[in-house]
This record gives structure tokens, C-alpha cells and sequence, in this order.
């Protein structure tokens, strides 16, 4: 349903190192690229792009936004965690069991811009 998500950053270069190794770790690079406009993600599922704002303002985080980030097993949660941390991003969570059937780490981007890696353990 979702072909991408957009983020705003006003730092692109520094943001941009933080996203190159999420993406890396996902498997996916860049598949777009302008001066102000980045994104990543494969030619299947939803990708991600950062942005400058087009009407120059200064980028700012939505209260209660959050992009979700599908990962393959708990040890990928947790390296997606720690690649974030490692990159400039800040702890929202740590990785752990969120109920019976969900398993996720929360950490916001170089811009507040607040993310997740999760996996679905079982039926909801």
C-alpha cells in the first residue's frame, strides 16, 4: 500500500550517512538522487526518502510520526538498533518484546525523525 515515506532533514549529508547504513543492513541503496532529495529502498516494498524542505523552512519531526522499519529476525532488530546509534541516532527503545507476537527497537534519526526495527513473531 505505501510506496514510500518522505522524512525532512536539514543535513542532508550527515542524514544521509545515517540512512546508507540502515539501507546497507536492509539489503537496499539509493535508487533516487538530487541535490536536496535522497532515497532508498529496492525495486519492491515501500522506500524511504529525505528531503530538505521545498518551501526552505527548517525541517521539524511530527509529534506521533513514525516510520517502521520490517526487519528479517530479532538479530537484525537488534544490529538495525545499534547501526542507528552507531550513526548519529538516538535510543527511543531498546530492542525487546513489545506483547506476545511483536518484537522492536525505537531510535530516532540525526533529525529527531523517530524510527523503528520490528518483527512480527506470531499472529496477532
Amino acid at each position: 500500500m505505501i510506496g514510500y515515506v518522505t522524512l525532512g532533514t536539514n543535513d542532508l549529508p550527515r542524514a544521509a550517512k545515517f540512512y546508507d547504513a540502515i539501507a546497507a543492513e536492509l539489503g537496499v541503496g539509493r535508487f533516487m538522487e538530487f541535490e536536496n532529495f535522497i532515497a532508498w529502498g529496492g525495486t519492491e516494498g515501500a522506500g524511504i526518502g529525505l528531503t530538505k524542505p521545498f518551501d526552505g523552512n527548517a525541517a521539524s519531526v511530527g509529534n506521533g510520526v513514525m516510520v517502521a522499519l520490517e526487519a528479517k529476525d530479532r538479530e537484525q532488530v537488534q544490529r538495525l538498533y545499534e547501526i542507528a546509534l552507531a550513526n548519529g541516532g538516538t535510543c527511543e527503545g531498546e530492542p525487546g518484546a513489545r506483547g506476545d507476537n511483536f518484537y522492536a527497537g525505537y531510535f530516532r534519526d540525526p533529525d529527531g525523525n523517530k524510527l523503528n526495527a520490528f518483527l512480527m513473531t506470531g499472529p496477532l
